[in-house]
């Protein structure tokens, strides 16, 4: 629906615009126009292929609760390359899944802000923080500022 907030596993949290008909190479296609603010984006997919390209609903209220649950475990690091894992971070990230941005979150937070972060740990660490306070931002109704010290909070409790 217009004015819905979705997710685009890529990109994070937009809004539809609008949904129309266009034609595009002799072709007529249903699109949903998605806009992401932050980038100053729009985005068109095929209405088809929305689902298949794993746009999504916001996530529901008791999923993020099992999210920020999972903010809450120990920190699962493996012993595996830092190469190695930053893809695994990476695709967690992609993936749009709020559980699996939360596991990146809840692993890297232990070092967020030591001097003996590496910069792409830094980096992988704030893009999991944005998108995971974008999609509880959307939910809250409020600003992505407001849903981050949210979330930083329930990090520091214990």
């Amino acid at each position: 629906m217009e004015g819905d907030h979705v997710v685009y596993p890529t990109h994070g949290v937009g809004k539809i615009e609008r949904i129309v008909t266009e034609s595009i190479a002799g072709y007529r296609l249903e699109l949903i126009h998605i806009t992401f603010e932050e980038n100053r984006m729009t985005l068109r997919v095929p209405v088809e292929k929305a689902r298949s390209a794993g746009l999504r609903k916001l996530a529901s209220r008791q999923l993020f609760e099992a999210a920020l649950t999972t903010l809450k475990g120990r920190a699962r690091i493996k012993r595996t390359m830092w190469s190695r894992r930053a893809q695994e971070y990476e695709a967690k990230i992609n993936s749009g899944d709020p559980l699996a941005i939360a596991e990146v979150v809840r692993d890297l937070h232990r070092n967020a802000g030591q001097p003996d972060q590496s910069f792409s740990e830094r980096q992988i660490y704030e893009a999991a923080m944005d998108r995971l306070a974008a999609e509880l931002a959307a939910l809250d109704n409020t600003d992505k500022a407001t849903a981050a010290e949210k979330l930083t909070t329930f990090l520091k409790t214990p």
